[in-house]
């Protein structure tokens, strides 16, 4: 096997014994091969789409299986060759629709690609087409090459995430096709994939505004609301992940069976949206970012369900532990929403909390609708001279050395200074009590990673107010990042135009010499360094 995919990859050049994340080689092989057959499929739709032949079921399955690829979303092997099977089948489906109308295009062999019919056969034709084995000549469009696919599969993740809540768009779809049928082409040079890149970048603002009023369509604008980081006596449920439906459904589920639901990770933020806070048993907030959950989830006295990508191998806690849509790890129960009627169950039979336990709270529900409610008194701040520099940390966590920087940053962050934060990555400093500044909490929590979206729409409309760009705000972006939803938003990021961003902890293995160069010289993305240094390079 070979990955570097992630920020944690090994030696910070690539895993090829068994992922950082426990992936083994296995599951990575079956990985690289849906990736590989998923090419061939778009190649086809791409064309199909041409002829006016738009199949809804291969635009959602490819945007679905893409995601099933993502770091720590499904590490069970078993599930893949029906994922790879059914990409082939509607393929062919697609090329007989291209028939029926006279039309036979000429493809690569790619799109013929005929899978092994057992696991260990699919595992060594995985193994022929891995990262290294199906690399291009060209070192630089190898790294912009796969710069895009750790890309799509955060725009896949997005896009699967609105399409549940009713929210998608065909040319969305189409844009995905486009790009991973690009990445079986040997005409385009370096500037187009640097074009490429910017492209994939502007498919996920699209991914993110689809997410967005999906979200907000069905639950709400968030609203500012004080989270318990404590936990109720009584039976418990625990979601984690980053999908709300399936948040809603276990509320509603377990209305009167006296059982509380907590959030953990990402779904912290869904405390906010009216259309969730309003269940009585929905308390708070357990535990921290993903990377701590073995120990957390160990400790934790109910039953789990993990909705999204973010799994870790479960230790005692395995029959706890319960997965649905993409999400898989070989022995945990896997259920089908909306029927988590096994969760609730669980929930039951295990003892929960045997007291009260009060830990504190924070307030979440700062997104773009509740900023810029207060957006006069927030340009007056700043005019007044009350509000010098605004931070926006944001990003992945990880347990890589090296994020204790994020934490330190904020806390050395100047008193007339705001800090917006997203992500898990706020799990380093989201319980900090930074105070506020004329009644405007110094510390805003904007939301999901997704919501990058409303943290861009906030920098819009304050250069809007103040008649600049959004380069001359007196903004920082300051990021983590650990997996590929992190690359579409840098990718989102550069295809708007914003420069001057710090990233961290490292930087991608993916990305060569060159194309970190480009990126520096184009965009000034540079390194963090320390956070005393950074803080002084960027308030002088």
């Amino acid at each position: 096997m070979f990955c570097y995919q992630c920020e944690q990859t090994a030696k910070g050049t690539g895993c090829d014994k068994l992922g950082v994340c426990g992936k083994t080689p296995d599951t990575a092989a079956l990985q690289d091969l849906l990736i590989h057959v998923l090419k061939g499929l778009s190649e086809v739709a791409l064309a199909a789409r041409e002829a006016g032949i738009v199949d809804r079921e291969a635009d959602v399955f490819t945007v679905r299986a893409t995601f099933s690829t993502l770091t720590n979303v499904n590490f069970d092997p078993a599930r893949f060759p029906g994922l790879i099977a059914r990409a082939v089948e509607l393929r062919e489906r697609l090329k007989a629709a291209l028939a029926a109308k006279g039309l036979k295009p000429a493809f690569s062999p790619v799109a013929d690609f005929a899978p092994a019919e057992d696991l260990a056969g699919l595992v060594r034709q995985g193994e022929q087409h891995g990262v290294r084995e199906d690399a291009d000549p060209d070192p630089d469009i190898q790294s912009l090459k796969q710069t895009v696919i750790y890309g799509l599969k955060g725009v896949a993740a997005y896009l699967d995430h609105a399409q549940i809540l009713g929210r998608e768009d065909a040319e969305a779809y189409a844009g995905v096709h486009k790009l991973l049928a690009a990445t079986l082409r040997a005409d385009l040079g370096l500037g187009d994939w640097v074009g490429l890149a910017l492209e994939c970048g502007t498919l996920n603002l699209k991914a993110m505004e689809l997410l967005d009023a999906a979200n907000t369509g069905t639950y709400g604008h968030p609203v500012p609301t004080e989270t318990p980081l404590g936990h109720k006596k009584g039976k418990a449920i625990l979601v984690s992940g980053h999908d709300l439906r399936d948040l809603e459904e276990i509320l509603k589920q377990t209305e009167g069976t006296g059982v509380f639901v907590y959030t953990h990770g990402e779904m912290l933020p869904c405390h906010g949206y009216p259309g969730l806070k309003k269940y009585k048993h929905f308390h708070g907030h357990y535990g921290t970012a993903w990377q701590n959950q073995q120990k957390e989830f160990a400790a934790f006295p109910g039953a789990i369900l993990m909705t999204t990508n973010c799994i870790q191998k479960p230790t005692s806690y395995l029959p706890n532990i319960f997965t649905t849509g993409l999400v898989g790890w070989p022995g945990a129960a896997h259920v089908k929403s909306p029927d988590f009627g096994p969760v609730i169950a669980r929930a039951l039979e295990l003892p929960g909390f045997a007291e009260d336990e009060d830990k504190g709270s924070v307030t979440v529900g700062f997104a773009r609708n509740a900023v810029m409610g207060v957006a006069g008194a927030v340009i007056e701040a700043v005019k007044a001279g009350k509000i010098r520099h605004f931070f926006l940390v944001a990003g992945c966590d990880g347990a890589k050395p090296g994020r204790n920087y994020y934490t330190e940053f904020v806390e050395k962050v100047p008193a007339d200074c705001v800090v917006l934060t997203l992500a898990c990555g706020k799990f380093r400093f989201f319980d900090k009590k930074l105070g506020d500044i004329g009644g405007i909490p110094r510390l805003l929590d904007v939301g999901q990673c997704n919501d990058a979206y409303s943290a861009i729409q906030i920098a819009t409309a304050l250069a809007g107010a103040f008649q600049c760009g959004v380069n001359d705000l007196p903004l920082s972006l300051v990021l983590s990042w650990y997996e590929q939803k992190a690359v579409a938003i840098l990718l989102s990021l550069l295809a708007l135009g914003i420069k001057n961003i710090r990233l961290g902890p490292s930087l991608p293995a993916f990305l060569t010499p060159n194309v970190l160069n480009f990126l520096v010289e184009n965009y000034d993305i540079k390194p963090i360094s320390t956070p005393d240094a950074d803080l002084k390079a960027i308030l002088g």
